[in-house]
């Protein structure tokens, strides 16, 4: 199947041979005839598959047929890097049609708020909003959803992971009941059926279900101690001629101590995580983007939904807390059919961890030798007391005696 096989309006096929799109990916081949017809939709696709466009192209060949003055479609993602990149194509897809759209999130200063303000009021076509400033706006009078006919839910079980089910609900109910609702999920458990359940009316499904890593893609894994891994990052970038390296850890703390020693050993690096403003964010993105910096050192923030082509190595400071996080991780790397490395850091209490996500990719990983001059690694043992599932009982444990404390009552 071509995109000219999906009967879209001339003015989108045009911007689509533009940008280079020839033939639809899986999900895009299922998931737009689904749209096209108003059908409500639940799809399971992980990231990288092309799900953004599965639902952006069929929303913008709707509105070429014809629009109103009034928000046409809310789209709703998990954070404000995510909500930036499906604007940013939403706009590349676009540039042959008069649609428009707006990102609607959090941070920044005052003037961005009214500028997000002043797109609702004039009735973007399309919003692309985190939950909590969408609801922000959606509390005033200006914001009229009366004319809302798609609600798109992206990263649905991320949403939900980071809290966001009760601000979903609260949107859900602001909006028309005549609506099309599209739901795209990396993963699919109990919890997100529950969702759709609630939202969604007689959806279609389509489950591109958690694949294993692209065949592009060299998984390597080390047994180090902790007080190894800065070292570790250090020796194993050193001399090496790239130009994208993302480093994912699962701290602040990591993140700040690992970019700092990167730059000291004359490797430049930038981190990108929560306490930074929302403009120091972007710039780190930017500069990496563009090759200014080679290593970009990031909490697990950027696991999902950022899309910059040739990542050459992926490196898990720490084993990722859920066996599916490591393919959306690792996923960031061998796009487009390109080669790719990921690297793991395994240390002696999160063997179980790392089993886990073997048992998922359905593939036993080498757990490669130091190079020369480290002390002995920890042993790979899944058995060892601690070794991801004693963990929390153990943390639990030490906090007991927290809630025999009683409380000042409040003056």
């Amino acid at each position: 199947m071509k995109f000219d096989d999906l009967g879209f309006e001339p003015q989108l096929q045009e911007g689509l041979e533009m940008m280079g799109f020839n033939t639809p990916t899986p999900i895009q081949e299922k998931a737009i005839p689904v749209i096209l017809k108003n059908r409500d939709l639940i799809a399971c696709a992980q990231t990288g598959t092309g799900k953004t466009a599965a639902f952006v192209l069929p929303i913008l060949n709707k509105l070429c047929k014809g629009k109103s003055s009034k928000i046409n479609t809310i789209i709703v993602s998990p954070t404000r890097e995510l909500a930036m990149q499906i604007d940013r194509q939403i706009e590349g897809f676009s540039y042959f049609t008069n649609s428009s759209s707006f990102p609607i999130y959090g941070g920044g200063t005052g003037s961005d708020f009214d500028a997000q303000k002043k797109a609702i009021k004039n009735g973007s076509d399309i919003l692309v909003c985190t939950p909590g400033r969408l609801l922000a706006h959606m509390k005033f009078n200006y914001f009229d959803p009366s004319g809302v006919k798609h609600f798109i839910l992206d990263e649905a079980d991320r949403m939900l992971d980071m809290g966001f089910y009760d601000d979903i609900m609260d949107i859900a109910k602001k909006l028309p009941k005549n609506r099309q609702n599209l739901m795209f999920s990396a993963t699919m458990p109990p919890k997100i059926r529950k969702l759709a359940g609630e939202i969604l009316v007689k959806p279609e499904s389509i489950s591109l279900s958690i694949s294993k890593p692209a065949e592009g893609i060299t998984q390597k894994a080390y047994m180090v101690h902790d007080h190894q891994k800065i070292a570790l990052t250090k020796e194993l970038l050193k001399d090496k001629e790239l130009n994208h390296v993302l480093v994912f850890c699962s701290t602040k703390k990591s993140v700040k101590d690992l970019t700092r020693s990167l730059n000291k050993a004359g490797l430049p690096a930038k981190d990108i995580h929560s306490d930074l403003e929302q403009e120091e964010r972007e710039k780190a993105l930017l500069d990496f983007k563009n090759k200014k910096i080679k290593i970009l050192v990031a909490t697990d923030i950027l696991s999902r939904g950022i899309d910059i082509k040739g990542i050459e190595i992926v490196i898990n400071y720490e084993v990722p807390n859920d066996a599916e996080d490591y393919v959306h991780r690792i996923g960031r790397t061998a796009r487009a059919d390109r080669k790719g490395e990921a690297i793991t850091f395994i240390n002696g209490e999160q063997c179980l961890k790392f089993k886990q996500i073997e048992d998922l990719i359905e593939r036993t990983l080498e757990k490669e030798p130091l190079p020369q001059g480290f002390e002995a690694a920890p042993v790979y043992n899944i058995n060892r007391k601690g070794s991801g599932r004693n963990k929390f009982k153990k943390h639990f444990k030490g906090k007991k005696r927290h809630f025999n404390k009683k409380r000042k009552p409040k003056s």
